[in-house]
């Protein structure tokens, strides 16, 4: 099996291409000197002078291709490393080198806006969630507590500290990780409440899956449309008790009137006996109403079962 030969360092790579190209200016220069009408001290002299001017022009070139090479490098590491005020001296238009420091620079300044902007999103978002009066919850495929807001902290009366690091079965919390979601749950943690909305959600972090749930406390909407519901009721009863109190009340008034009169008018049996006729119908009508109302609140649960609606359509 052939054996794959390792290439050169870069820099020897540079340093033996100078040398080659000077080679055959040195070996010519050489070969005058020792071919010419020169002293032995003249001669030892030039060989020195050109060997030196040889290896010295090579040395020098290497260090200038590599001196960029290794200042580019470390601009690449303080980016990687999350250092983005280190900026590349010499960025100009027109030289290939100042291009590549220039186009180092705007990476530099692109990274460094992303990292701002994530960190600002981050803030905002532990911010919203210790804020808002709903659970969340985030495991990982372990089943262990990653993440958990103020609301979570509450619900489960322990603190963060404690929680984190915790798997669901010792929480208590292992069913929040089973069964379908959305759905409505009804059961007891540390802190007194329920019924409650669990939903899940997926994400990914590191690289790794994990399972973000969220419980609602469901009391505050539902005692908000109970509220509702009631001041509806009212208006409806207030409206249909005043539709008929209106009446009666005018009628009475005007009875009352008419028996304080003296003399009265000489028909005022007969106004007498339809007044008091309009205040017994709208009585009834109002006690039909309320026995109604007290018949829907009587009403039993609904049963549900399968119909049949092919019929229907």
């Amino acid at each position: 099996m052939r054996r794959t030969r390792k290439p050169w360092p870069h820099d020897l790579q540079v340093l033996a291409l100078t040398w080659l190209a000077g080679l055959p200016g040195g070996v010519a220069s050489l070969a005058l000197v020792w071919t010419g009408d020169f002293s032995s001290k003249v001669r030892w002299t030039l060989t020195t002078l050109v060997v030196g001017v040889f290896l010295g022009v090579g040395l020098l070139v290497r260090e200038r291709v590599m001196r960029p090479l290794h200042a580019l490098a470390n601009l690449l590491a303080a980016l990687r490393e999350g250092d983005y005020s280190t900026r590349g001296r010499g960025a100009r238009v027109g030289d290939a080198l100042g291009e590549v420091l220039l186009e180092v620079n705007a990476l530099g300044d692109t990274l460094r806006e992303q990292r701002l902007g994530a960190l600002e999103a981050g803030a905002l978002l532990e911010q919203v969630m210790e804020e808002i009066d709903v659970t969340v919850l985030a495991f990982d495929v372990a089943g262990t507590l990653r993440l958990v807001n103020r609301a979570g902290e509450k619900l489960l009366g322990q603190s963060r500290s404690q929680l984190m690091g915790k798997g669901a079965g010792s929480l208590g919390v292992s069913d929040l990780l089973e069964g379908p979601a959305p759905r409505r749950l009804s059961r007891s943690f540390a802190e007194e409440g329920g019924p409650y909305e669990l939903r899940r959600g997926g994400f990914r972090q590191g690289g790794l899956p994990h399972h973000l749930v969220v419980l609602a406390d469901l009391r505050l909407a539902l005692r908000e449309q109970e509220r509702e519901a009631w001041r509806r009721l009212v208006r409806v009863l207030s409206h249909e008790i005043n539709n008929s109190l209106a009446p009666i009340q005018s009628i009475a008034e005007a009875l009352r009137d008419t028996l304080l009169m003296e003399p009265r008018p000489s028909d005022w049996e007969d106004d007498a006996k339809s007044g008091l006729g309009i205040v017994a119908r709208r009585s009834e009508a109002l006690a039909r109403f309320m026995s109604a109302y007290a018949r829907l609140a009587r009403l039993p649960p609904p049963v549900l079962a399968g119909v049949e609606v092919d019929g229907w359509v």
